[in-house]
């Protein structure tokens, strides 16, 4: 090879990586960006930016060494310089789209520029060009970010949400590169992550140890008790030992009992803040726990009524746990209602609201002797027993907790009437789904 082509071949990649600068740089500023936020490990941002930079530099075209290129560029109006800056544009964009968490780019003006699908997701009402203070209205937020234009590093925030849900959400501002602007590439950069799964997580470990501990001293107790009787004094008595035996069967299983509601409870308690997805008939599901319950009425001698509506009543819902909320309704008003009578499962369309608006209902009734008014505002806390006249009290007392957490996940609402004597109603309202989300 001559020489003059060696000089040549230096000049030519000289010029690429010229023409490439400022993409290389984009790219180097945002992965740092990410990696600081906290967004990407460090080795994945490293690798990330190399990734990047070869397929940008590789991709890169010259005025020297691609005459054609500039031709073909010439007869669509757009001079090679445009269709770099589209190319660097286009780069930064797919990077935002491959972060995992939720991420938008803003302009000087702290305008949406871009964002990623996880973006969406909490926000679904984001748009481009919409001013950050529209997508968010938390005062913190609009704070950092103003805070974020002089600060010389990332600034980070934690956001709080209280309705329709408590929720808590990490953001972190960074600013790319200096104060200048530089128009097509972002001013700010402002990355999401909701903390809501992993607080709901701990608290859930919390109250999972303590509840389990309390409602399980009094079981383990009983059966420590039998075992020595067993062991000492009843030995050689075998009706003593069929007796306790009995009994301890009876508290093992109301362990199990226990430890079942709890973990549902916490599943419940934990997935509050995330909006279900998939739809439910109502009809469906009222006929269905109907059929599974029956043997337990009749073992009751109690009647399970369905009243079903007549057309499909569909809602935005989880099948399973649409499914617990009835089998535990049922199953109270079985447990608390009279002996011999019924349980109504009834589906219906109802206008309810200011303005009234129609709504989804699903109301299970009995006719027991009813539950006093003091103890009504109190029914749906943990382990709280109101004390009625039934015929067992073997429950958890945790049923009507798991009843409120999933409705409160499915965006409803829980009511609760009763008369004395008369018997108790319990009531769900959802957002009917309309024909055509369906």
């Amino acid at each position: 090879m001559s020489l003059e082509r060696i000089l040549a071949a230096v000049g030519a990649l000289r010029r690429r990586l010229r023409s490439r600068a400022r993409t290389l740089v984009v790219i180097a500023l945002f992965f740092t960006s990410a990696w600081l936020a906290g967004a990407l490990a460090g080795w994945l941002a490293a690798a990330g930016a190399l990734m990047m930079a070869m397929v940008a530099a590789g991709r890169g075209t010259t005025d020297a060494d691609d005459e054609p290129a500039r031709s073909v560029s010439a007869e669509h109006g757009r001079s090679p310089s445009s269709k770099g800056q589209q190319r660097e544009a286009d780069s930064w964009r797919l990077l935002l789209d491959a972060v995992p968490d939720a991420v938008v780019a803003l302009d000087h003006n702290f305008n949406i520029m871009h964002f990623n699908a996880r973006l969406e997701e909490l926000f679904p009402k984001a748009r481009i060009g919409q001013p950050l203070s529209q997508l968010s209205r938390h005062p913190e937020l609009n704070a950092a970010v103003d805070a974020a234009v002089t600060a010389s590093q990332r600034i980070v925030v934690d956001l709080y949400e209280r309705v329709p849900v408590e929720r808590r959400i990490s953001a972190s501002i960074s600013r790319i590169g200096g104060r200048e602007i530089r128009r097509g590439v972002p001013f700010l950069i402002v990355s999401f992550r909701d903390l809501t799964e992993q607080d709901k997580l701990a608290q859930m470990r919390a109250d999972f140890i303590a509840n389990a501990s309390h409602e399980l001293r009094t079981p383990l107790a009983s059966l420590r008790g039998f075992v020595e009787t067993l062991q000492g004094p009843a030995r050689d008595d075998p009706e003593a030992r069929d007796r306790f035996l009995a009994i301890m069967s009876s508290q093992a299983n109301r362990m199990t009992r226990l430890i079942d509601d709890l973990l549902s409870l916490s599943r419940a308690e934990m997935r509050v803040h995330l909006p279900p997805r998939g739809i439910v008939d109502l009809n469906d599901v009222a006929s269905y726990v109907a059929q599974a319950l029956d043997p337990v009425a009749a073992a009751s001698k109690a009647r399970i009524v369905v009243t079903k509506s007549e057309e499909p009543v569909r809602i935005r819902g989880d099948r399973d746990e649409i499914v617990q909320v009835i089998q535990n309704l049922v199953h109270n008003a079985i447990k608390y209602g009279r002996e011999g009578g019924n349980v109504e499962i009834a589906v219906s369309r109802v206008l309810d609201g200011s303005p009234p608006q129609p709504r989804a209902l699903v109301a299970v009734a009995d006719d027991g002797p009813g539950i006093a008014p003091e103890h009504l505002p109190r029914l749906t806390e943990r382990f709280y027993r109101a004390g009625q006249g039934g015929r067992e009290k073997s429950g958890t007392g945790l049923g009507l907790a798991i009843v409120k957490h999933i409705v409160l996940r499915h965006r409803g609402e829980f009511r609760i009437t009763s008369t004395l004597g008369k018997g108790s109603t319990f009531s769900v309202l959802f957002d009917e789904l309309s024909p055509a989300g369906a």
